[in-house]
């Protein structure tokens, strides 16, 4: 069952129904056996109909983030050879530039002819290509992922066993379809298994879902995370002295609860603290999938006390987006878990290595760069430095951002950059030391809180205060206690603006371009050094 953003829900019987005539229709606009259909639109159920309908044609997608300016839409359009672009709006229309394109809200269903369609799909088999989806761009020219049906097929056979997921579980909808982590795992999944999906109405109306449609399934990155953990504690901070203290004993209990020790009043806490904060979700999530980067354990900690499971995953586009994920019955969250059902091995270098039915057939029309991550025997190297905890894998860093200090000491970024996240008054931090003698900092300040807490108004610059430098040099200095002494952070620089995806510096799945950041800031970093 899918329920769009009005809350009208749609049947299985419906959806099919839906599906057929989409694909009568995809055929009336020419579309055949192997053309590319590119689709850059907001989530929406159509997409997904629109979708289905193209993989029972053998017709292979090419979906596009609709936060992508015109040109990297362009050059998508042209490496891929689309034929044909669906366009959310006609604002998303205007991107497209040459390529002919059909406004998704205007095509109209086509005649339905069942028996066709499922002649047509049986054309297929696993290796048929399915879809065409394009790296984020983090380390250059975007590459088109060639994914076969086997690497959905392998999904959404072994996730259900992995997390059990079934048909009484509602997915909500909020993260970008155009990614593999919310099109597979959020779409497809549920779909498969007989749940439902309930499409978001935007970030502003999430609270108002949540209450609406009580999912028991959420998709999410650590950033959205963060945001909605930093939004309650904030609450907290108005609310009475007594209340501020019972809910810190709820939350001291549940995370005590949580690493396994002694809390005999966390179910009283719960009942009176906890349980409310669950309702905000609509009382009913059985957990939270985290995927996209890394995840705090203090993060994931605090839900694990509010009384939500975390599973934490891994995955890349590459490997169809779920690869590894914890179970509900052996939740170790400071890990990415276990993998589902592929080979996974770590090589002499510290890279983590996978090898399955979730591997890509390789980067479209890029033989070279595609030899450079299969190797002969199979195997996808990552870019991940990774090591196993017993069966559970953990992420330690990529293997292309690892720095190196003047001194030849190897630095891991990620949970340094994790660590100062952390902090009331840091949003975000780029951890620099190639070539330097000691760690140094990019610093993205948490304005509204950094405003709060020194009264500072709206029109003064964060980045040149001096205020506010010493309030982030005390932070940073007791985070650095907790770091060994070559990793701490020795110098940084306040940034005025905060990362984006409109202004370049992060990913459409929010994952900071480290190049790009450090080209942008080039002349800022010399005066690190």
């Amino acid at each position: 069952m899918m329920v769009p953003p009005d809350f009208a829900a749609l049947t299985y019987r419906e959806l099919r129904d839906r599906v057929a005539g989409y694909a009568s229709t995809l055929k009336s606009l020419g579309l055949e056996r192997g053309d590319r259909l590119a689709i850059c639109a907001e989530n929406c159920p159509e997409c997904t109909q629109v979708d289905f309908a193209a993989q029972c044609l053998g017709i292979v997608t090419v979906p596009i983030f609709p936060t992508l300016p015109a040109d990297q839409v362009q050059y998508i359009l042209a490496n891929s050879g689309a034929k044909l672009g669906l366009a959310g709006t006609e604002d998303l229309a205007k991107k497209f530039g040459d390529t002919p394109f059909q406004i998704l809200g205007q095509l109209t269903l086509g005649p339905i002819d069942l028996v066709a369609l499922e002649r047509e799909a049986d054309i297929g088999d696993r290796e048929s290509l399915v879809t065409i989806i394009y790296t984020s761009g983090t380390t250059g020219v975007p590459k088109g992922v060639m994914l076969p049906a086997r690497v959905f097929l392998h999904e959404v056979d072994a996730v259900p066993r992995a997390a059990h997921i079934g048909p009484s579980d509602v997915f909500y909808s909020f993260l970008p379809i155009s990614h593999v982590y919310e099109r597979v795992p959020g779409q497809y999944l549920p779909l498969l298994t007989g749940g439902t999906v309930a499409y978001s109405r935007g970030l502003a109306a999430m609270a108002s879902d949540f209450t609406k449609v009580r999912p028991t399934v959420i998709l999410c990155v650590p950033r959205f995370l963060e945001s909605f953990r930093d939004r309650i504690l904030d609450g907290v901070k108005k609310l009475p002295p007594l209340r501020q203290r019972l809910f810190a004993m709820a939350l001291t209990s549940g995370v005590k609860r949580a690493q396994g020790g002694f809390a005999p009043l966390q179910p009283l806490l719960d009942r009176l603290v906890m349980e409310k904060i669950r309702e905000r979700m609509g009382g009913r999530v059985r957990f939270l999938v985290s995927g996209g980067a890394a995840l705090s354990p203090a993060v994931a900690e605090f839900y694990l006390a509010v009384g939500i499971t975390i599973l934490q995953g891994y995955g890349l586009t590459e490997t169809g987006g779920g690869t590894v994920i914890n179970r509900p019955e052996n939740n170790k969250y400071w890990t990415v878990g276990e993998p589902i059902e592929v080979e996974v091995k770590i090589a002499e270098d510290g890279e983590i290595l996978i090898r399955g039915d979730l591997v890509m057939q390789g980067y479209w029309q890029m033989p070279e760069e595609t030899s450079a991550v299969l190797d002969s025997e199979g195997w996808f190297h990552t870019g991940d430095i990774g090591e196993f905890e017993g069966k559970s894998l953990k992420i330690t860093d990529r293997k292309k951002d690892l720095l190196v200090l003047g001194n030849g000491k190897n630095i891991a970024p990620q949970p340094i950059e994790n660590k100062l996240r952390q902090s009331d008054y840091i949003a975000d931090g780029v951890l620099l030391g190639d070539g330097m003698d000691s760690c140094a900092a990019l610093i993205v300040p948490n304005a509204e809180r950094v405003r709060e807490k020194l009264g500072l108004a709206e029109s003064e610059d964060l980045s040149t205060s001096d205020a506010v430098r010493k309030l982030l040099k005390s932070e940073i200095d007791a985070m650095n206690r907790t770091l060994a002494p070559f990793e701490a952070v020795k110098r940084f620089a306040v940034l005025r603006d905060p990362f984006s995806v409109a202004t370049g510096e992060l990913t459409p799945s929010l994952k900071v371009k480290r190049k790009f950041v450090r080209e942008k800031y080039a002349e800022l970093i010399k005066t690190l050094y």
